[in-house]
């Protein structure tokens, strides 16, 4: 049996990758969470998860968990992962997203194994794009536009520093902007599904609260993106990064008029401050030719699904 690790198991990708590992043959799913860690997640693989509590960003902790488990892959999720946050509280962004990595890696070395490691990296990294360099290939220089960005551009570099330094099988995968059921709700399409789902209820009055409308942003399903993560770790060249997106991008306006064509009620729009960030990445298209080439992958579902698949699990939800 071929045993995978998760970090970061009970979070919205994580769940959704123990999802598709559970329907592959041969795979032994390992988890690791934190003893605070919410569950809803992942309540439903009672029996066919081995769960282990650990912090990333706890050396030790990290250490007993791969001694214990001695992972062949290692997918690593595990991180402060909400772009607002990391502006309120940096030190936790960068210390869990950072240092959580670097745990994994010393760990690997202490140990003396040599699991193959996805680390989950993100196009925040990309930053501040110019409309020349669109669509975004991976030699695009990175401009990190937030706390957020900057520690996962720490993380991208230390897996590329330590596959050339210790010859560990890290691949970097920068995935672009990603949704679907189980998503959390202060994320921009969850959190308008959620608003139109509660206006359909009649739990709150047709007012839909927003930040930023013009940004643009390339939306992959996340059953996409995990089923891209297994085949990054499958095919993929250790010491390279891969774009995992569709190469489509969507303003807000037009996910809220897609939502929007979904229901029957008639909303205002308000401009609520808090959802404006201090600096914002205008536009995202990446460009996936790398990974497809090397993978095979490319998106399944399309992105009017996926709303209506967020609008569902809301609608159930709420």
């Amino acid at each position: 049996m071929e045993k995978c690790l998760i970090t970061g198991i009970t979070g919205f990708a994580g769940s959704h990758l123990t999802d598709y590992l559970l329907t592959l043959s041969d795979v032994e799913v390992h988890g690791v969470l934190r003893w605070r860690s919410r569950t809803e997640h992942i309540s439903h693989f009672a029996g066919n998860v081995v769960m282990h509590e650990c912090d990333v960003r706890d050396l030790s902790s990290v250490i007993r968990v791969l001694k214990t488990v001695k992972p062949d892959k290692i997918f690593h999720l595990a991180a402060q992962s909400y772009v607002p946050t990391s502006w309120s509280a940096p030190s936790e962004s960068i210390t869990t997203n950072v240092i959580g990595t670097l745990n994994i890696f010393e760990a690997s070395r202490h140990l003396d194994l040599n699991p193959r490691i996805q680390l989950a990296c993100s196009s925040e990294e990309y930053g501040m794009v110019y409309e020349d360099e669109v669509p975004v290939k991976e030699t695009n220089l990175l401009r990190p536009l937030s706390p957020y960005a900057v520690s996962k551009v720490g993380e991208d570099l230390l897996g590329y520093q330590y596959f050339h330094s210790y010859g560990l099988h890290i691949i970097r995968t920068r995935a672009f902007n990603h949704t679907g059921p189980r998503r959390g709700d202060v994320f921009v399409c969850s959190n308008f599904a959620k608003q139109i789902a509660l206006m359909e209820k009649g739990a709150v009055e047709p007012v839909l609260h927003v930040g930023n409308l013009e940004a643009k942003r390339d939306f992959t399903d996340v059953r996409d993106i995990v089923r891209g993560y297994y085949l990054a770790l499958e095919k993929g060249e250790p010491g390279e990064a891969y774009n995992i997106c569709t190469g489509e991008a969507y303003s807000i306006k037009d996910i809220i008029d897609m939502l929007l064509e979904m229901t029957s009620i008639k909303v205002e729009f308000k401009v609520d401050q808090e959802r404006i960030r201090p600096s914002d990445v205008p536009l995202l298209i990446g460009d996936n030719t790398k990974f497809k080439k090397a993978t095979g992958w490319s998106p399944s579902i399309s992105f009017s699904k996926t709303l209506k698949d967020v609008l569902t699990y809301w609608r159930e939800t709420v």
